[in-house]
């Protein structure tokens, strides 16, 4: 296909602004699906202790790490549906999709399982945190519901990536409307306390992937249309997303292992400030995850130059969200904290941590527009590579320094992570702006023009 249809077909090259914000609120309604479960588990929990709440928040921490590379890996659905779009090669998604569902339902059975295990050695990290213990039966739980938390993933994923971001904003809020009476229903009406707040959850996350199922069903499932080739090629771009996942939140995880080791009053403070931080968080990952998508689809298409445009106009959307989230946490932050808990030594650690997070917000802004963009544009490996390296060699020693050498405790480690944030968000962006990721993007373009003569070829009918 030529260079002029291939923009014909990319009807936004000219506005790109209105089709990110088209394609980022409803992603952010989506991505807060899976926080704002978690959080509605936490201010539940928030009544019951500062044990529970304890429990909840690095049980949270502990699930989302062992579904991480999962998730990372599925991310790579959404490059490559992206980049075929942008070339207008309809054909080759069907076998994406497909691919993306075996992998989701596979790698969510082996988490499964695997979590079982994981859980019953917890107490092992902070043998002498009662919040931890708790927190095995509900990492137990949670866990069971690995396979369609993978699933809904991968059709979330797809689903963006094909422009549709609605149908995933839509199936997040039924499922977190479902969520929120059974929480308070298990927790305080049967008295499951932390294991109602678990089994919730499950239940609603279960109902979240059904519905995105039957979205999807309409355009197809691909169960019929994929091939190895297919699963090898997402596996291939996937993987260091999966990696770069597993080892961030790896780094993140032995942050909050590290202030379990401070007591229970630091565990807490710091569940409440991260929940809290997320709603800051997540929509400017959002706004990124739709530049991601667009670059994509720039770079199928052949129209590089639009990559740092999307970049830019990504970024400064983040960075006046974040600006808006560092104003409320400063003059704000006591009064959120006040409604997450009642304990007030709990209440004045987790304001003083969101005034620390205040200082993080442009950092973050430059990180994951600057991340999310380079994957778009098919730099995966150095995305991960760089992410990874500045994660480890950051944030746990300094962290360890902080929290008891200088005894921080939590506010120690919340610094760490500004040095990760500004670190991380200077190296992606500043590779961004030089355009070191064009050679990446007319290797995607070559794989995707090999793949779909292959493609065709293979199904040709065969004379004679």
């Amino acid at each position: 296909m030529n260079t002029e249809n291939q923009r014909d077909k990319l009807r936004w090259r000219r506005k790109p602004l209105p089709e990110l914000v088209r394609l980022a609120w409803p992603i952010m309604v989506s991505m807060l699906s899976y926080s704002v479960m978690t959080l509605v588990d936490t201010l539940f929990a928030g009544r019951l202790g500062a044990v529970a709440l304890g429990a909840v928040g690095f049980g949270g921490v502990i699930t989302f790490t062992l579904l991480c590379f999962g998730i990372g890996v599925l991310q790579g659905g959404k490059v490559l549906v992206a980049q075929a779009v942008g070339a207008s090669r309809h054909d080759r998604i069907p076998g994406y999709i497909g691919a993306a569902l075996v992998i989701a339902v596979g790698f969510g059975g082996f988490t499964a399982i695997a979590g079982q295990l994981v859980a019953l050695g917890l107490p092992a990290l902070a043998d002498d945190s009662a919040a931890v213990h708790v927190a095995q039966r509900y990492v137990a739980i949670r866990l069971l519901g690995a396979p369609l938390v993978l699933v809904a993933f991968a059709v979330r994923e797809i689903r963006c990536a094909l422009g549709d971001s609605r149908s995933p904003m839509r199936t997040a809020l039924i499922a977190n409307g479902f969520h929120i009476p059974l929480n308070a229903t298990l927790i305080f009406g049967l008295h499951l306390g932390v294991t109602g707040a678990a089994i919730s959850t499950v239940i609603a996350q279960s109902l979240e992937a059904a519905l995105l199922l039957l979205v999807q069903r309409k355009d197809g499932l691909g169960l019929g249309a994929w091939m190895r080739r297919d699963v090898v090629d997402l596996w291939h771009t996937g993987t260091p997303l999966g990696l770069e996942r597993l080892f961030n939140v790896g780094s993140f995880s032995a942050l909050v292992t590290l202030i379990a080791r401070v007591g229970d009053r630091d565990l807490a403070a710091h569940q409440i400030a991260n929940q809290v931080n997320l709603f800051a968080v997540l929509p400017m990952l959002a706004i990124a995850e739709a530049s991601g998508v667009l670059a994509g689809q720039a770079v199928g298409a052949n129209e590089d130059a639009l990559v740092r445009r999307v970049a830019r106009l990504g970024l400064v959307a983040a960075l006046i969200f974040g600006a808006l989230c560092a104003v409320v946490y400063v003059f704000v932050g006591t009064l959120i904290a006040g409604e997450l808990t009642s304990d007030h030594d709990v209440q004045a650690l987790a304001a003083r941590l969101l005034r620390i997070a205040a200082g993080f917000q442009p950092f973050v802004a430059l990180y994951v527009v600057g991340a999310s963009t380079l994957r778009g544009a098919g730099d995966v490996r150095y995305a991960t590579i760089a992410m990874v390296t500045i994660a480890w060699i950051i944030t746990p020693p300094l962290a360890a320094l902080l929290c008891f050498h200088f005894h921080l405790g939590a506010a120690g480690g919340w610094i760490a992570l500004i040095c990760e944030w500004a670190a991380g968000g200077i190296v992606l962006y500043t590779r961004l702006e030089r355009g070191r990721w064009m050679p990446h993007a007319e290797r995607a373009r070559a794989r995707l023009a090999e793949e779909s003569a292959d493609w065709d070829a293979a199904r040709a009918p065969v004379s004679g």
